[in-house]
């Protein structure tokens, strides 16, 4: 049985999860910001991780990555889509707002290129390709444990925005209906910012699904 803990970060508090089984191994999903936050959940938490996995790759989800990453000595992993955003402030999207800090990090580990079933150490998940908020976004899909991250393609009554470099609304709206929906209703979705949802409460009360 996998745990998952959440922790809103940075000035946009986008949503960290940490992933964990019952032998004390991590995934880092989304390290956006607060390093030092990061590092010190984990350390006291006494866990080993063994990756970082972004679900995208703008600026307030990967923040964090390059402290995370060079403190644990794990590989990060995007889509193959967003794999020159990382360094990208034009594209990640920290150019657009001048009080904050332009993100650059370094390149990925590893570039996601097709959907399907990953093994890392001991975890076990299907990763699906749910483009729209951005041409690389990605769902990370727990199916034994019924859970799913989910980044910033649908949030609880609400759906991720397109007018981001690379958004579109036609595709955002079929990754949700085609890949999250179609997940079981109690399925728990992780999103990349506030609470979580589920497939069956998102069709009945999200207004900008109706028709699906």
């Amino acid at each position: 049985m996998l745990k998952v803990s959440t922790y809103p970060l940075g000035p946009i508090q986008t949503n960290c999860y940490i992933i964990q089984d019952n032998k004390g191994n991590c995934l880092i999903v989304d390290p956006g910001e607060e390093g030092a936050r990061i590092i010190a959940k984990v350390k006291k938490a006494e866990l080993t991780p063994c990756a970082i996995l972004l679900t995208h790759a703008h600026f307030d989800h990967i923040g964090a990555v390059d402290i995370v990453r060079d403190k644990f000595f794990i590989p990060v992993y995007i889509h193959e889509d967003e794999q020159d955003w990382l360094s990208n402030a034009d594209l990640n999207g920290s150019a657009r707002y001048p009080t904050l800090p332009r993100v650059s990090i370094r390149k990925a580990d590893h570039l996601i290129t097709k959907e399907g079933l990953m093994e890392i150490g001991p975890f076990t998940f299907e990763v699906k390709h749910t483009p729209g908020h951005s041409p690389g976004s990605v769902t990370y899909v727990f199916s034994d444990d019924h859970f799913a991250i989910v980044g910033d393609t649908l949030f609880k009554r609400s759906i991720g925005r397109t007018d981001l470099p690379g958004g579109n609304t036609n595709e955002l709206l079929a990754s949700i209906h085609d890949k999250l929906l179609t997940l079981d209703d109690d399925f728990i979705l992780y999103p990349g910012h506030e609470a979580s949802t589920t497939p069956i409460d998102e069709k009945d009360t999200n207004p900008f699904l109706n028709g699906f």
